[in-house]
């Protein structure tokens, strides 16, 4: 009997092998080494995904260092973690802006059960990079993208053998990250389509006044998708 899909990923996120040679002065952002945050993973994806319902995957860039980077869980910060998903934790109470957008969406989609039941969320890298303590995007360094690449390939590779939907994706992230993943994905062919979508960081950073037709935009994609 095939396992569940909680117990793949949290066996995915428990053997996350960082990528090696980064180039000088970029550090991994590497929660899962955190005992806590491998408690947090296996209760949310027991929570939310102790099945075997096919879904589909939705794409960021890498984990964020108060986002994802605390928790374990893609555009998931603590206040989300605690206040929506209703799981208690160790890590100081605080929001984050993509985290704030993505469930904002997420609510107006039909809930948190429902949303992670037809979803899966995870990003290109599923670790993050650092740079002079500010958060480093994968694409953003040469070197680092040579570095990541095989790392990212291969998870990706691991993610799909679980059973995920590829008639087509959702690449959540400006240029730089659906760019990247397009080249990817035409050397790979892990997904027919590719959908893009605009950053949550950019929209509530820059186009804050348009914010409500983003989260339409978002879930005109999702509910079509579903």
């Amino acid at each position: 009997m095939a396992s569940i899909l909680a117990e793949q990923l949290i066996e995915f996120y428990k053997t996350l092998e960082p990528p090696k040679l980064l180039p000088k002065g970029v550090a991994v952002l590497f929660p899962q080494q955190n005992k806590s945050v491998i408690e947090v993973i296996e209760i949310f994806f027991k929570k939310y995904y102790s099945d075997n319902h096919p879904r589909r995957i939705i794409f960021g860039i890498n984990p964020g260092r108060f986002g994802a980077g605390v928790t374990g869980i893609n555009f998931t910060a603590p206040k989300q973690l605690k206040e929506l998903c209703g799981i208690d934790h160790p890590f100081k109470e605080h929001s984050e802006l993509s985290a704030e957008f993505i469930y904002e969406v997420l609510e107006k989609y039909g809930g948190v059960k429902k949303f992670y039941r037809d979803y899966f969320i995870t990003a290109i890298s599923p670790l993050g990079y650092v740079k002079d303590g500010v958060n480093l995007n994968y694409y953003d360094d040469k070197k680092l993208l040579v570095a990541a690449k095989p790392f990212i390939v291969s998870s990706i590779q691991k993610q799909l053998s679980f059973g995920f939907k590829t008639d087509y994706c959702i690449c959540i992230g400006g240029a730089g990250n659906f760019d990247f993943f397009t080249a990817l994905n035409n050397e790979y062919h892990f997904f027919k389509t590719i959908i893009p979508l605009p950053h949550p960081r950019f929209i509530l950073q820059y186009r804050r006044k348009q914010k409500e037709s983003y989260v339409h935009q978002y879930l005109s994609v999702l509910c079509v998708a579903e």
